[in-house]
């Protein structure tokens, strides 16, 4: 049986690579990229156990092509999310690093239940 501390690093996991490969890809430009950033934050606070995602993409990396737009792709992604199962909270980012879109746990708080006697 898992506990509350390993679902909740699990979640935080599988709801940042569900938002990184259902959003590349997307047409997006610099003048789209708020309510691009928006429409994945309000999808993605939806989803169980996630109690706040903050989500930024990268505008220098949005060049055009001949069409007028570019398409997000995994170096924009500057997303930080915290789920929480029970009493425990996980905070995970997916952001740039050397070059790679990279996840990370970043920090797991359990919140000391009280005892009723």
């Amino acid at each position: 049986m898992i506990n509350d501390r390993e679902r909740a690093v699990f979640e935080a996991g599988i709801k940042l690579g569900a938002l990184y490969h259902q959003w590349v890809g997307t047409p997006i430009s610099r003048e789209t990229a708020a309510s691009v950033e928006k429409a994945i934050e309000k999808a993605a606070i939806l989803q169980p156990f996630v109690e706040e995602i903050t989500v930024r993409l990268d505008r220098s990396l949005m060049t055009e092509n001949r069409f007028g737009y570019s398409e997000l792709s995994g170096l924009m992604y500057n997303v930080e999310i915290i789920t929480r199962v029970g009493f425990t909270y996980c905070r995970a980012k997916l952001a740039p690093s050397i070059s790679y879109p990279l996840m990370e746990i970043v920090e797991i708080h359990e919140i000391p239940q009280l005892s009723h006697h």
